[in-house]
Parts: C-alpha cells; sequence; structure tokens
C-alpha cells in the first residue's frame, strides 16, 4: 500500500511538472504571436497616404529594433489613414522623427520603421502626432514588379522569391542587403548565360523578320495606306451599307415567301435540270457539232425562204413513253421507211 501511494506521488508530481512547462510554453508563444509587451509605453499616431496592409499588432522598429507595436488603423480626412501605435519610454521619438511602413516580407506583412530626420531633438509628447510631411508609404511593389516581369518570365520561382526580397530591401533603403541584390543579380546573370543560344536564336530570327520587312517597306506602306482608305470608305459608307443590308434582309424574306408554296415543284424542276445538264455533259461531242453546222444550216435555209420556196417536213423517227394513270407505261415507236431512207 505504501508503494502505490508513492507511485501516485511520482506521477502526480510529473503530471504537474508537464503542466507548469507547457503553460510557460503557452504563454510565451501567445506573448511572441500578439506582440505583447509589459512593460511601460507611451502612446503615438501617425497619418499616411496609403496604410494598405497594416494591421494592429505589426511592428514599430527604430533601427532593426523591435520597440513596439501598431494598435489601431482607421480612415481620416476621407482620403488618408491614421495609424495608432505605441513604443517603449525609452523609445526616442522626437519632433524630427520619421515613420516609414515597410515589407517585413514577401507575404504582404508591413512594420513601421522610425527614423531621425531633418528636424529638433526635442521629445515629442505622448499622445501626440507624426504629420503627413514625415511619413512615407509602402514601396507599391505592383509597379516595381511590373518593371521586373520581362526579367522573371526566365527565372525559376525560387530565384524570383530571392531576387523580389532583395529588391524590397534595397529600394526599402536598406544598404546592408545591396551586396545580396548584387549577388542575386549575377546568379541571373549566369541563368540568362546558360541560355545563350535560345536567345541567339530568338535574335536571329528577329533580325530575319525584320529584314523581310525592311526590303518589303513599299509594298508594306502601301498595304497600310490602302488598308487605310478602305476602313475610311466603309466609314464613310457605312449609311448606305447598313440600309443595303436591311434590303437584303427584306428580300430574302420575300424570296422566301415566294417559293414557299412552290417548293416541291421548284426542287422537282432542279433535279430535272440537272439530269439535262448530265446528258448535255455526256454528248457534249455531238452538241459541239451541231452547234457548228448549225450557222451554215440556218443560211442555207435562210437564203432559200427569201425566194418564197416551200419547205416540206417529215416525221421519219419517233419514240418515246406515256405512263398512264396506275402507273402504266405504254411505249410509242413509229417509224417511217420509204422518203426517210431516200
Amino acid at each position: 500500500m505504501r508503494g502505490l501511494d508513492k507511485r501516485t506521488v511520482l506521477d502526480a508530481t510529473k503530471l504537474t511538472i508537464f503542466i507548469v512547462v507547457t503553460s510557460i510554453a503557452t504563454a510565451m508563444l501567445a506573448i511572441t504571436i500578439g506582440n505583447l509587451s509589459f512593460g511601460s509605453t507611451k502612446s503615438y499616431e501617425a497619418v499616411f497616404t496609403v496604410a494598405t496592409g497594416v494591421t494592429s499588432g505589426d511592428d514599430i522598429r527604430i533601427a532593426g529594433v523591435k520597440v513596439g507595436n501598431v494598435t489601431g488603423v482607421e480612415i481620416i480626412n476621407r482620403t488618408q489613414a491614421l495609424v495608432k501605435f505605441k513604443v517603449e519610454t525609452d523609445a526616442p521619438v522626437t519632433v524630427g522623427t520619421n515613420a516609414t511602413i515597410r515589407y517585413r516580407n514577401l507575404v504582404g506583412q508591413r512594420y513601421i520603421a522610425l527614423n531621425q530626420g531633418m528636424g529638433g531633438t526635442e521629445e515629442l509628447d505622448a499622445g501626440e502626432t507624426i504629420p503627413l510631411s514625415r511619413t512615407q508609404a509602402a514601396l507599391d511593389l505592383t509597379v516595381l514588379f511590373n518593371g521586373f516581369k520581362p526579367l522573371f518570365e526566365a527565372l525559376s520561382p525560387n530565384d524570383i522569391n530571392k531576387l523580389a526580397y532583395e529588391l524590397i530591401q534595397v529600394f526599402q533603403g536598406e544598404g546592408g542587403t545591396l551586396e545580396g541584390l548584387l549577388q542575386r543579380t549575377a546568379s541571373v546573370t549566369n541563368t540568362l548565360a546558360d541560355r545563350d543560344d535560345v536567345v541567339g536564336a530568338l535574335i536571329e530570327n528577329l533580325n530575319k523578320t525584320l529584314e523581310i520587312l525592311g526590303a518589303r517597306e513599299g509594298q508594306l506602306s502601301d498595304l497600310v495606306i490602302q488598308l487605310r482608305r478602305f476602313v475610311g470608305g466603309l466609314s464613310d459608307d457605312r449609311e448606305a451599307i447598313l440600309g443595303s443590308l436591311d434590303q437584303i434582309s427584306a428580300l430574302s424574306v420575300q424570296a422566301a415567301d415566294l417559293v414557299t408554296g412552290i417548293r416541291p415543284s421548284l426542287v422537282f424542276d432542279i433535279r430535272e435540270l440537272r439530269k439535262l445538264a448530265g446528258n448535255v455533259v455526256r454528248n457534249r461531242a455531238e452538241v459541239d457539232r451541231a452547234l457548228k453546222v448549225l450557222p451554215i444550216k440556218l443560211e442555207k435555209v435562210g437564203r432559200t425562204a427569201i425566194y418564197g420556196s416551200w419547205f416540206n417536213f417529215y416525221l421519219c423517227d419517233f419514240k418515246a413513253r406515256v405512263r398512264l394513270p396506275g402507273g402504266t407505261t405504254l411505249p410509242i415507236d413509229y417509224s417511217v421507211g420509204g422518203r426517210c431512207n431516200s
């Protein structure tokens, strides 16, 4: 029984130690994440033209060292942002202090850097405001990265992230990272050098294209001029063109109404015309011979008719098929000998 009590006490001691350590670690994590400070602080305000991305809890730094955090952001004068923050009591905030919003990382987190600018060194009273003339908004990354877009297209995502971070640090005025930027630029240059063949082929193809365009400069110029005249003519005649389109639409409607009742007969006629055209094509040799002989025969007939002569015509041969009601077909074959064979 005594051994069981000792074991229970030992387990309870271990559990108590675990709870204490866990509580301390949780408290430290909460203090770190929440940027909590238990020392005495003093509050200030700063007016910015743009405070996009600044939120409560963001760092306030002097010379890169955290001395406080942002407590709130609100709009004033409809177009300006008022940032409220607090710093440690011994932090040097003077009437000449400048406030600049900077990027902490590429995720978009910001912090406000305080540095001594031109002006007095008298201590700024707690609760006072740093005016708009001594504040600066964050760098516009959209404009910056758009300028480097052609370069970024030739890099890997990892190189882009590293180079972008170095660019942000340099353009924010942190000169200590200039060496890193130069190293990263050298890496980019090496990457582009590795693709020298691709770049060279591209330039060569562009040169050929430009040579062809240069050789046909006159034709290209004429084409542009004619195209401009054509477009200008269309613009001048747009009313007439639109009016003709309306007339064509009306004509289409009338034509559709015209053939509505005769569509079956029209289809049959077109089909028979196709057969006729096929027969003419198959017998084109005889048709050509008949057309060639026809002028001669017409000339002789005309010459005979001038003197009042008579023409006698005889039906020598006639073949046909007559379809009777009920589907019966009656063949007709008429042939006369004698004078037709003489």
